[in-house]
């Protein structure tokens, strides 16, 4: 009615010691919930998008996940509970560093399993971490800082399309982002 797009933003946060099984678990019940007052809202769910988390092990689980690991579970949870109308999927990286979420987000985009909606990315820490330090306010760093935001744009386009061999880890890109109890 008035041409705004409803962002929708449920993040499980990556603090503690959870597994990724646990994870899977309470995000799943968060979008339900969250998609249960969208409908009781009568939200048109064909016009908002989604900005969750991947479905992570807690940043202190002894149990690490491999990228195939949280694409499965994180697209498995979605397929539960994220109805087909709804268009689009934008990732929150969630302290994941850059590399990191982007071979995730290639994970995802990969397996072949029907995905009805478009798997994205709506990061800030892990778009922007990399050129920041590379810019560091000085002008003689501004084309080298645009190079690296380049490479990292370019490294999640092609993630998007689950295409992204994962060469982007150079520098920063491949530091963790993950800040306990963060706040925004």
């Amino acid at each position: 009615e008035n041409g705004l797009v409803p962002i929708v933003e449920p993040e499980i946060l990556m603090d503690g010691t959870h597994t990724i099984e646990k994870s899977a678990e309470i995000t799943e019940k968060v979008l339900a919930v969250v998609f249960k007052a969208l409908e009781d809202h009568l939200v048109m769910l064909e016009g908002i998008l989604l900005k969750p988390n991947m479905v992570l092990p807690g940043n202190d689980c002894p149990t690490k996940a491999s990228a195939q690991e949280i694409a499965t579970y994180t697209v498995r949870t979605l397929r539960r509970t994220v109805p087909p109308s709804v268009p689009g999927i934008m990732f929150l990286s969630g302290g994941q560093g850059e590399e990191e979420a982007s071979v995730n987000l290639d994970a995802m985009n990969r397996l072949p399993v029907r995905k009805p909606w478009s798997l994205s990315f709506s990061y800030g820490r892990a778009l922007q971490h990399s050129c920041i330090r590379t810019w560091e306010g000085k002008p003689e760093n501004l084309k080298a800082a645009q190079e690296v935001l380049m490479a990292r744009a370019k490294a999640n386009s092609k993630a998007t399309l689950g295409k992204y061999e994962g060469n982007g880890a150079a520098g920063e890109a491949g530091n963790k982002l993950f800040e306990k109890n963060y706040t925004y």
